[in-house]
């Protein structure tokens, strides 16, 4: 088992609503050593392979980590996020300009055709996302059929230590967490096979020595499912499956509670 936090007073923690949180997160997103988004980053890029040439989604692209990288490997981006703060940040990047930015809140439907993206990706967005079949079944929509959607976001396992995204805000020192919701793995699968997809790639990703010794902030993760990776195939039926019938599970509630375990542990998210 990783090693055990200290806990921090719940009197020195505010949850706020996810945007709010994410506008008050984006000055300094880029700068704390986020070591789910260390280790993300490389599976991400393996997972979408190579985009010269192709149009590509970046969905909730935040400060525009996978757009920039996207777009400088030769795709055609479209970036989309509702944090106002968060997509200033990545319009100010080198390379931004070669990007078509969005503000757009992923309750709604997508902004854009049907099958418009040879890829879609999501990175760490839909642990905030209480209506997963609205999302899947958009994200699914926009996809062309030869295509793929690769998604990523905080195993549910790390809120079983009380660990989700959050941050500690440098003016007044306060732990700051946007609300997240409580999926279990299988909420994210059944949400993919009801919109239509064909489960392509599924991985659980762990701290491993090399990330601890270059994070050390995620030595406290050594070993523990910090990642949860899908890669999806846009079809109608999977094996025959009409997934149309499967039954839809109500989403999961947002998360009020504060989780007082590893509450001072480094930002995640």
């Amino acid at each position: 088992m990783p090693e055990e936090a200290p806990t921090l007073p719940t009197d020195a923690i505010d949850l706020l609503p996810t945007r709010e949180g994410y506008d008050r997160w984006a000055e300094i997103y880029d700068v704390d050593d986020n070591p789910l988004v260390a280790l993300e980053e490389p599976w991400m890029d393996r997972l979408v392979g190579d985009v010269r040439g192709l149009t590509v989604a970046d969905i909730g692209c935040g400060t525009g980590r996978h757009a920039l990288r996207l777009a400088a490997a030769g795709a055609n981006v479209q970036a989309l996020d509702f944090s106002e703060a968060m997509l200033q940040r990545s319009k100010e990047k080198t390379g931004a300009s070669q990007i078509v930015f969005h503000v757009h809140d992923l309750a709604k439907p997508l902004p854009f055709p049907d099958a418009t993206f040879d890829r879609v990706v999501c990175g760490l967005v839909i642990d905030h996302i209480s209506d997963l079949d609205g999302l899947f079944r958009e994200m699914h929509r926009v996809c062309r059929s030869a295509g793929f959607v690769v998604i990523s976001v905080m195993h549910p396992a790390m809120m079983l230590r009380g660990v989700q995204a959050r941050f500690k805000d440098p003016v007044s020192g306060r732990e700051i967490r946007p609300a997240s919701c409580a999926h279990q793995l299988s909420d994210y699968i059944m949400a993919a096979v009801r919109a239509g997809f064909v489960l392509e790639h599924l991985s659980e990703q762990a701290v491993d020595e090399p990330l601890a010794s270059r994070l050390p902030r995620a030595r406290r993760y050594l070993g523990w499912p910090m990642l949860f990776l899908m890669r999806l195939t846009p079809r109608s039926k999977t094996n025959g499956l009409d997934v149309t019938s499967l039954p839809t599970i109500a989403p999961a509630s947002t998360r009020s509670q504060v989780w007082p375990e590893e509450s001072d542990g480094p930002e995640i998210g």
